[in-house]
């Protein structure tokens, strides 16, 4: 078994107990200012399943400094377990903590708190329909909530159906006109499409077992890329594939068929929308109207667990985050878009996610 299939089990063995604790926000810890102007990254670090111990980092590209625990430090209290994805709308900065059932609103410049919505079974990902409604994936439950940020509360939910073996798992949200096309993975083969004037699911896209992630190009077409399941998993095992997908007509232009067993996840897009990464192992590049993936890799693996990647949207920079071993402080390397080493430069236990201010 791979090490990557290793902790998913153990996640899922431990989301029974995750699912009944609760997270005591309030440490009384000292609180300390920040004046974060200008462009940043924000890198949201998992931490250890159960363990309480995600954290939020920021890092300057042009000073090159990169400032940990941001969330404790401005708040004096802790981020809580496990902090999958952030989104930045409406000027703040929206960080899911997906088995602490939260999601906080953070000011973009001082990181402090200025709301969260509370009470979500597994939160994912939030995707912004307007000011006022938002949708959050879930893990494991075949509901997307629909919540109002202004608000800071759930006011409704969309039912995902017909979810494999009596669980759910949504994803990654892209807008297409009143669409939003959504990836699910743990356990599914599909990509949902929701017209959200009446938040329901009017259609949806059978491609690979477990698409990881999901992305849109300039010329409106969706990128989704799948893992392929492992071996002994009850809902079957076969090589990864990268999918070309038309929003207009909703179906498969291009699959490009990997190798089974490697280990595949998070395509990204560049910010001119042209150049698709992901990361297979290796982290691999090509131009969206490539008809086959490249020989060689963008970044080769250097022994270490890509585990998170994203594009400077203003000057194709590639940033790619190494978890290591799941459980030290992981690090990240930045790279020019040719391909050249930046920084490197460490930040909390599995860092995951990227989020450009």
């Amino acid at each position: 078994m791979r090490l990557r299939d290793l902790f998913i089990g153990l996640a899922l063995l431990a989301l029974v107990v995750g699912l009944s604790s609760c997270m005591e926000w309030n440490y009384g810890l000292e609180e300390e200012k920040f004046e974060a102007s200008g462009a940043g990254l924000f890198i949201a670090n998992e931490g250890n399943f159960q363990y309480g111990n995600a954290t939020l980092s920021y890092y300057n590209p042009q000073t090159k400094e990169v400032e940990q625990e941001v969330f404790l430090r401005a708040n004096g209290m802790k981020l809580g377990d496990v902090a999958h994805s952030m989104t930045i709308h409406d000027g703040k900065g929206w960080v899911v903590v997906n088995n602490s059932h939260v999601v906080f609103a953070i000011d973009l410049q001082t990181f402090k708190e200025v709301g969260r919505i509370e009470g979500l079974p597994s939160p994912r990902y939030i995707h912004f329909v307007s000011d006022e409604k938002a949708y959050v994936t879930q893990l494991w439950d075949n509901r997307i909530f629909v919540v109002n940020p202004k608000r800071y509360e759930v006011i409704g939910q969309i039912e995902v159906p017909e979810m494999a073996l009596g669980t759910g798992s949504t994803e990654e949200m892209v807008a297409y006109g009143k669409y939003v096309y959504c990836n699910c993975w743990s356990y599914q083969n599909r990509i949902i499409k929701i017209d959200t004037e009446r938040d329901v699911v009017v259609d949806e896209l059978v491609v690979g077992i477990q698409p990881t992630s999901l992305v849109m190009d300039k010329y409106q077409k969706l990128w989704t890329l799948t893992d392929g399941g492992y071996e002994q998993s009850p809902y079957g095992y076969e090589a990864p594939s990268l999918f070309r997908i038309d929003a207009e007509t909703f179906e498969i232009e291009q699959q490009f068929r990997l190798k089974q067993g490697e280990t595949t996840s998070k395509v990204r897009i560049n910010g001119a929308g042209d150049r698709i990464f992901w990361i297979n192992d290796d982290v691999w590049s090509m131009e969206v109207t490539a008809s086959r993936v490249p020989v060689r890799p963008f970044l080769a693996y250097r022994e270490t667990l890509f585990h998170g990647l994203t594009v400077d949207p203003t000057n194709g920079e590639v940033y790619v985050a190494d978890a290591i071993d799941y459980m030290q402080r992981g690090k990240v390397y930045r790279f020019s878009a040719e391909g050249e080493l930046i920084d490197d430069f460490y930040v909390g236990v599995i860092p995951g996610a990227f989020c450009w201010k």
